[in-house]
């Protein structure tokens, strides 16, 4: 079983302190870490390593993370684009709109209005695994789930239900060539990554990408995440963020195992997550 490597919050909390101090002080676009770092005796990289021990992310991802969840608070209160850009220190809405597609993979009035204007293709295909349905954006994929005794029509809310304001349009030719290189190992080729679309809260989001960090043929517990991310006493928070994982197989929940090594719970079914399990085995074996 592979561990996941856990934070020293205490060791590192000092000059984090300062870094954090320095980040909430200064609007993004203003930001020199490298600069600040030397004032602080690191360097560049040191402040990297020391950011990713604590929390798992660097600065500069730090930084946007705080200033997209500032952002976040200001629209979901009826702010503009115009007055959350500046509100939060950027120095363009299009600063604004960049920072929600590269990290909430969708624009920031989408966002606010729950997928609203947002088209969305979905469609069955077959899988290793039963038939699966797959949600896909001009951004990546942002959901697949598993069809149960054929009900396509369950299966689908489940992924419909994350964003219900968004459009949805069935489009099964559309979705295959996704399908086709998500369930065939021979298109797992570094050139060619499947660009995934995690939308969910901050935790939520860290957990999922954590799970990708999982590789094939290894596993780990929810106690060990949350260690790793940090907060060891949040095993049964990780186990929900885990259980609402909107991409199914692509980011590998079903790799995620009680503290004992027993196949715990999976949304799909645990006859499912050991048969993907089996599968992998089988693959990597190959």
């Amino acid at each position: 079983m592979s561990q996941l490597t856990p934070h020293r919050p205490e060791a590192d909390y000092t000059a984090v302190k300062a870094a954090i101090a320095y980040i909430s002080d200064t609007p993004p676009d203003g930001l020199d870490m490298a600069g600040f770092a030397n004032a602080l005796g690191l360097t560049d990289r040191q402040m990297t390593e020391l950011f990713r021990r604590w929390c798992g992310l660097t600065p500069k991802s730090f930084a946007q993370a705080v200033a997209l969840d500032h952002a976040k608070r200001l629209l979901a209160e009826n702010a503009t684009m115009l007055d959350a850009t500046y509100e939060i220190g950027l120095s363009s809405a299009s600063r604004l709109h960049d920072l929600f597609v590269t990290h909430m993979a969708m624009p920031p009035g989408a966002w606010r209005d729950r997928g609203r204007g947002l088209s969305m293709r979905w469609g069955v295909a077959p899988s290793p695994f039963g038939r699966a349905v797959l949600v896909v954006t001009d951004y990546g994929l942002a959901g697949i789930g598993f069809v149960e005794d054929g009900d396509i029509n369950t299966a689908f809310a489940d992924l419909r239900d994350r964003w219900p304001e968004a459009g949805y349009v069935r489009d099964d030719a559309g979705i295959a060539p996704m399908a086709a290189q998500v369930f065939d190992p021979n298109r797992w080729t570094p050139d060619r990554p499947v660009r995934v679309v995690l939308i969910g809260t901050d935790f939520e989001v860290r957990v999922w990408e954590t799970l990708l960090k999982i590789p094939m043929g290894g596993a780990t517990t929810y106690g060990a995440i949350a260690a790793h991310l940090g907060r060891p006493k949040a095993a049964r928070a990780v186990g929900a963020a885990v259980g609402k994982n909107p991409i199914s197989f692509v980011v590998p929940c079903h790799r995620v195992v009680g503290s004992t090594g027993k196949l715990t719970g999976y949304h799909w079914g645990i006859a499912r997550k050991r048969a993907i399990l089996g599968w992998e085995a089988g693959v990597r074996g190959a």
